[in-house]
């Protein structure tokens, strides 16, 4: 993996001083999630006025943070949560906001500020819409307002869900948490009251059988040890040609290995064999294994554009065929998570990768179309990485990766932790109220922002 070595110079006090009189970017070292650590570093503001503030702010407590209610000068902040759930017409946004307005300057290093709102798409009233699409309209803008690693993101909350709904408390402490670091400008859904706390919200995935396609190396590595760490046996999937990486990986973490091509006919099944006879059942699944073979459309060939399509997508819609068929068979559990491994590539377009974004586009496509076809209270979701610093943008031209550095509003590169992070909450009870979502792991990326 690269280092930026941008960010570690302007973090020193020399570097820091020369990019402020230049006027460069101040990229900040953000807070990233330790077991143990507190939640949020700092009081927590919680303004507006309907039910939502009352609920937020009594969970806060019951999490033992230190909660405000109304702001006063001299504090300082680490998380400020803004509810909108009462507006009728844009008018009504302008108490709230104008009040967060007021105390953005007070909120602290990788602070957090998340709003709270109901599905614009629930209402048939002009107004109402207009209202809560107004609280998007805000809460992107702001986000590209933060300042020294903090950020900006909103729950939505669908009509019928109270804002008290497990899935509303658990994306909240998501948001709030050093998981979220490079999560910004993004929205998650909670469209049903679905979802449940975990006992040890350190270990949210305690006891589950996880599969991680692609665990070998990189995010897919990344992604097997957040999982583990937060409870999970791993059983980690890659090719039989990466087989000697993905031993390392998984003895590492006590799981165990396959080697597979996953888009085999029968990949489904060995997967499903393999949990049967190793761990018993199957909870998890994590879509991660994916390549790319970049050219210009008039220049690919067949071979580039189907081997790109095969891997990426239609071995992920086979092997999600065999495991809801075999959902309550005794093997794959009931509440089967499932997350696929998107791009902003796949939502905004990238020259020179017309295979690649299609086949995440489909990604998100599929998402969306299989949610209503799980069951017992089952999800899948997609992650939508942005620049992630891996050993492939390691590989770029220096130039290239410095600007794709900067091109967020956390003016810095991701890390494949980050990515691991929303696919662990994603796959956990505390997300089951949202299901075919794609949440975007990009630093609010101008490409797909």
């Amino acid at each position: 993996m690269s280092t930026d070595s941008y960010t570690a110079l302007v973090n020193q006090p020399l570097g820091r001083t020369l990019a402020k009189a230049l006027g460069l970017p101040q990229p900040v070292t953000l807070r990233r999630h330790a077991p143990g650590a507190p939640l949020v570093e700092g009081s927590v503001l919680v303004i507006g006025g309907g039910p939502a503030a009352d609920r937020v702010a009594e969970q806060l407590l019951d999490w033992g943070q230190d909660v405000r209610r109304h702001p006063a000068a001299q504090d300082r902040y680490g998380a400020i949560v803004a509810a909108f759930d009462d507006v009728g017409t844009p008018a009504d946004l302008s108490s709230t906001a104008l009040q967060l307005g007021s105390v953005q300057r007070q909120l602290g290093p990788s602070g957090r500020v998340v709003t709270l709102f109901k599905d614009p798409a629930g209402t048939p009233d002009p107004a109402v819409r207009a209202a809560r699409k107004g609280v998007e309209g805000l809460t992107r803008s702001l986000a590209h307002e933060m300042r020294q690693g903090a950020t900006a993101n909103g729950i939505v909350l669908g009509e019928d869900v109270p804002p008290g709904a497990p899935g509303a408390i658990g994306a909240l402490r998501f948001l709030l948490s050093a998981r979220s670091a490079f999560v910004s400008g993004q929205f998650i859904p909670v469209s049903s009251a679905d979802g449940a706390a975990p006992r040890d919200w350190d270990r949210p995935l305690a006891g589950r059988i996880a599969v991680v396609t692609g665990a070998a190396r990189g995010i897919g590595a990344a992604i097997a040890g957040i999982l583990h760490r937060d409870g999970a046996t791993i059983v980690g999937v890659d090719v039989p040609a990466a087989g000697e990486g993905l031993a390392d990986v998984v003895n590492a973490l006590s799981g165990s290995a396959l080697q597979l091509d996953i888009t085999a006919p029968d990949a489904g099944e060995r997967i499903l064999a393999h949990c049967r006879e190793r761990h018993g059942r199957l909870d998890i699944v994590v879509h991660n294994a994916g390549i790319t073979r970049d050219r210009k459309l008039a220049n690919m060939d067949a071979a580039q554009w189907d081997s790109v399509i095969a891997v990426n997508i239609e071995s992920q819609l086979a092997m999600n065929r065999a495991f809801l068929a075999a959902t309550g068979d005794g093997v794959v559990a009931p509440g089967l998570r499932i997350a696929s491994l998107a791009s902003t590539s796949g939502i905004a377009g990238n020259a020179g990768q017309t295979n690649y974004a299609a086949s995440k586009a489909a990604v998100i496509g599929m998402v969306s179309a299989t949610a209503p076809l799980m069951t017992g209270g089952g999800t899948i979701n997609a992650v939508a990485p942005g620049f992630i610093e891996t050993e492939m943008t390691a590989r770029m031209p220096f130039l290239t990766r410095e600007v794709a550095r900067r091109m967020n509003s956390l003016s810095q590169g991701g890390r494949p932790v980050d990515v691991a992070e929303a696919v662990s909450f994603l796959v956990s009870d505390a997300a089951g109220g949202t299901s075919g979502a794609t949440l975007r792991v990009c630093g609010q990326g101008i490409m797909g922002a």
